[in-house]
């Protein structure tokens, strides 16, 4: 009896041990809340492409707003093509040349993704559209910095080139799992959305471009007034709608960190508009709406890196220290004279950084603990402060120096800078041959 009972218990044990086996290796099961959650991010992300359209359309003159629009609206076309035939496989492919870069043969054109389904839950389909988006609105950011003196073909080639030899590599160095940055310390670099792959790089570049380029003809003498402020405030609640997609949706995941993401958002752009305008009653006696729209970016911008790690409190810190930092960048541009136009690098390279380093000091303490445990000792704040300044350090100087060999390449072959005729009759005519309000003298 007793040998019949342990050959029964045996040949139990080797059934469940058999059907674990089975079990551990079916395929990842798709997950329909979190796709779901992820499509309508991705879209969300796509929505701030247009809304960036108004913003900025709306800051330039009455000759120029097709112009500025459609440097957005041609970032979603040629970073639409690029980003599934090569931009994919370069950020997120397995790392070469030292892992300079990543590159995956299957990724080329999404070929070999059609029944990926990532430990996510998700198909992976879904995460490399949502990566697009990013790819998209990064270089159209870099527009607002020379808005109303490029010519659009060279526009063209810049963003194409940029896309290819500024972006994906830093997003491989920083998302990608085998980047150097993504493993430097105990934690790798923080950037939970993009202060570093899409602000600081998109800022930084900007400043180069609008360098390189020279001011507009006429800055700073002439006025050059703002032909639509009320289409830029809704660009900027476009902006800010479509950036809870941004946020909680690089959380990948409709989770405790989705939510996480999603509250500090909130709260960083409010904090970053009520900060801003209680400055600006200060500094001048007035509060502008184009200042409530600067406060809402600048509050953004320095939450995008830090939306995975801080608690709420956190997010009222980084809000008004980034308002009023990009407040007073704003004011040093104008001591210095340089012609960032739109702000590009005085909202989003400014923001980025100080979002990027100042989290450190608001991290929540259980993540710090997980870090110390990771490296079976202490993880100190400093320590963390050091790899951020690493990863805004090599940031920085990688997209100021790329940058500018790809616009004198740019410069010297297809031509950037708009010849003065063209840029004095304004953009939307000498360029695209229309007018965007109709009107028969605009100015």
């Amino acid at each position: 009896m007793a040998k019949k009972i342990s050959t029964s218990l045996l040949l139990f044990f080797t059934a469940m041990m058999a059907h674990s086996t089975a079990w551990a290796a079916e395929p990842v099961v798709t997950d329909t809340g979190t796709t779901s959650w992820m499509l309508t991010s991705t879209a969300l992300v796509l929505l701030m492409v247009p809304g960036l359209a108004m913003f900025y359309g709306g800051l330039v003159r009455t000759k120029n707003v097709l112009g500025t629009m459609m440097h957005s609206f041609g970032a979603m076309v040629v970073i639409g093509v690029l980003w599934p035939l090569v931009g994919y496989a370069l950020s997120f492919g397995p790392g070469i040349l030292g892992g300079f870069i990543g590159w995956e043969p299957k990724y080329f054109m999404l070929q070999g993704i059609d029944d990926s389904i990532m430990s996510s839950q998700i198909p992976e389909y879904v995460f490399a559209m949502f990566q697009g988006k990013f790819a998209i609105i990064t270089p159209a950011l870099i527009a607002g910095a020379f808005a109303e003196r490029v010519d659009f073909k060279g526009y063209l080639a810049f963003i194409a080139l940029w896309c290819v030899f500024v972006y994906s590599p830093i997003c491989h160095w920083v998302w990608a799992a085998d980047g150097f940055l993504f493993n430097l310390g105990a934690m790798g670099a923080i950037d939970f959305a993009g202060g570093t792959v899409v602000h600081i790089s998109s800022g930084v570049t900007g400043l180069v471009a609008a360098l390189f380029l020279g001011a507009r003809r006429g800055y700073p003498k002439n006025v050059m007034s703002p032909n639509n402020l009320v289409m830029t405030l809704m660009g900027a609640g476009l902006l800010w709608v479509g950036w809870f997609g941004f946020n909680a949706g690089s959380a990948i995941a409709s989770n405790l960190a989705t939510a996480r993401a999603l509250t500090v958002t909130q709260i960083a752009a409010a904090s970053g508009a009520f900060t801003w305008l209680v400055v600006e009653l200060l500094h001048h006696g007035k509060a502008s709406s184009l200042g409530v729209a600067s406060g809402i970016l600048a509050g953004l911008v320095a939450i995008t890196p830090a939306a995975g790690v801080v608690p709420p409190a956190g997010a009222f810190a980084l809000g008004a220290i980034a308002a009023v930092i990009c407040y007073l960048g704003l004011l040093l541009k104008g001591k210095l004279g340089y012609d960032d136009s739109l702000d590009a690098f005085g909202v989003h390279g400014i923001g980025g950084i100080v979002g990027a380093l100042c989290l450190t000091f608001f991290i929540r303490p259980s993540w710090m603990a997980d870090a110390a445990a990771k490296v079976g000792g202490t993880w100190t704040v400093w320590q963390q402060l050091g790899v951020q300044a690493t990863a805004v350090g090599i940031t920085v100087v990688y997209a100021a120096v790329v940058s500018l060999v790809i616009l004198f390449i740019v410069e010297k072959t297809i031509g950037l800078r708009v010849k003065e005729n063209d840029e004095m009759s304004g953009l939307d005519h000498s360029m695209h041959g229309e007018q965007g309000y109709g009107l028969i003298n605009p100015n």
